[in-house]
């Protein structure tokens, strides 16, 4: 089977399901397994691939996505190639599981979603908080303007998890951008960086605590500021085990020093 991945995500699923030998070309910004990718054609950034390199591959089913602003024209360039195709737009953990199950399934291999998911869920698992406050946790998208993830999202899901509570809970959003004043207002006990498109070693925290606008906030005051790489919040793929665990050890860490 020859399949074409035009998202980090989906590209992570089929080399976690096993099926690495069936990709033929990926998106410009997949990096991982590196040694799978590294030689790979590359059919350009995810949104704006090109569907007549895709073509040349000759791919049996192209998976995309529809998670982000501007995936609709990738899929209408597909449908406009007449390439076969697979595109969903995950909000939860739980969609983010179904998505695995439905690439597994047309991969042929449904057993191995089935265990690649109750692989996930062994080690994505609400945390015993009996006793302890939940600390509030903003995961910041993009620094200027704030993007933060809101409750219709995968990260939300994973705060709850791992035992915190999301800032923006009470927004039905999937991400919402806001000004100084009002992300001061939602005072967050954690501040996640996990900036979209920037490596972690390029995350700079200063840009949030040298802000005079947020010095009130409660992680900027505390010290609270954590660096995740966006590969392990920002993608819907198997290494959101790793963005769980990043933000379990940061909860675990405010209990300690809350509780002193």
């Amino acid at each position: 089977m020859r399949i074409v991945s035009t998202t980090c995500s989906n590209t992570e699923i089929v080399c976690a399901l096993g099926c690495a030998e069936y990709l033929v070309g990926v998106d410009n910004h997949s990096d991982h397994p590196e040694e799978v990718v590294s030689s790979l054609p590359r059919v350009g950034p995810d949104l704006q691939v090109d569907a007549e390199v895709i073509s040349q591959l000759k791919p049996d089913l192209v998976l995309a996505s529809l998670t982000v602003p501007g995936h609709e024209k990738v899929i209408d360039s597909l449908k406009h190639a007449g390439l076969p195709y697979w595109a969903s737009a995950p909000e939860s953990l739980a969609a983010v599981y179904q998505d695995i199950d439905d690439i597994a399934q047309q991969l042929g291999v449904a057993d191995r979603g089935t265990q690649l998911i109750e692989d996930m869920q062994q080690e994505i698992r609400p945390v015993d908080d009996s006793g302890k406050q939940r600390p509030s946790i903003a995961v910041q998208w993009w620094p200027k303007p704030i993007i933060v993830a809101a409750r219709k999202s995968w990260v939300h899901d994973l705060i709850e998890l791992a035992g915190g509570s999301n800032a923006l809970e009470e927004f039905e959003e999937i991400s919402l951008p806001l000004e100084f004043e009002q992300f001061s207002k939602l005072n967050p006990d954690i501040i996640a960086i996990s900036w979209c498109g920037v490596k972690e070693d390029k995350y700079r925290p200063s840009v949030i605590s040298d802000n005079p606008s947020l010095s009130s906030v409660s992680a900027v005051r505390n010290q609270r500021l954590v660096s995740i790489s966006e590969a392990f919040l920002g993608r819907p793929s198997v290494r959101l085990v790793e963005g769980y665990k990043l933000l379990k050890a940061a909860v675990d860490k405010y209990n300690q020093e809350t509780s002193l």
